[in-house]
């Protein structure tokens, strides 16, 4: 059985100062960093390894995984286009305390952020699970079992989440908050609602 699981980077410099970052690649922050490095501890505590890891291009995802992959001992993570954050269009550099006086009613308001549906130029969220299902075809004709580990951003995270356990992609952004460092595993023997299973809040105890 193929399980993969996603984390999403650490805390990189448009994150602290509440900016969308979309394609833009700044670096990560030292809580990042951290956060990166407490992740792989718990990941290593846990007898979790990997077969191979795939990582978004942009470098807050890269080093990241190189993190990871480091302190589990596993080979340097291969880049993968698919991987990469959604693009924000328009919004990309635009304030996240913005979103709503910019993009309204275009907007869904969670308990945690508030995403924008539409803005010019910017790639929709069915456009992101048709890329989350194309990844995870291109991954299953590579492997057939074992466990993979993605490293991404929180919307293509979360629509590669919708891709594979075929849920609507309203529901995937509903369902919980997916923050700098966090996992969801993708599993046939995991239902979606428990699919988020690892926050940071858990790393800090």
């Amino acid at each position: 059985m193929l399980t993969i699981y996603i984390v999403r980077h650490g805390q990189n410099e448009d994150n602290a100062n509440g900016i969308l970052n979309g394609h833009r690649d700044l670096s990560l922050t030292p809580l990042g960093i951290a956060q990166a490095k407490n992740l792989a501890i718990h990941l290593r505590n846990l007898g979790l390894t990997f077969d191979k890891v795939y990582t978004s291009p942009l470098s807050r995802a890269y080093v990241t995984a190189e993190i990871i992959a480091d302190n589990l001992g596993l080979a340097t993570p291969e880049k993968h286009p698919d991987l990469i954050e959604r693009n924000f269009g328009v919004m990309t550099g635009e304030k996240i305390a913005d979103i709503e006086k910019l993009c309204a009613p275009n907007i869904l308001k969670t308990q945690v952020i508030t995403y924008f549906i539409t803005c010019p130029g910017a790639e929709t969220f069915p456009e992101l699970i048709l890329r989350g299902k194309r990844l995870l075809a291109d991954i299953r004709t590579k492997h057939a079992n074992g466990n993979i580990l993605f490293v991404c951003h929180g919307d293509i995270g979360k629509m590669i989440y919708a891709a594979f356990y075929g849920i609507e992609w309203l529901e995937a952004l509903k369902n919980f908050h997916f923050g700098n460092s966090e996992v969801i595993l993708l599993s046939e023997m995991c239902k979606p609602e428990d699919a988020h299973f690892y926050k940071q809040e858990q790393f800090n105890h």
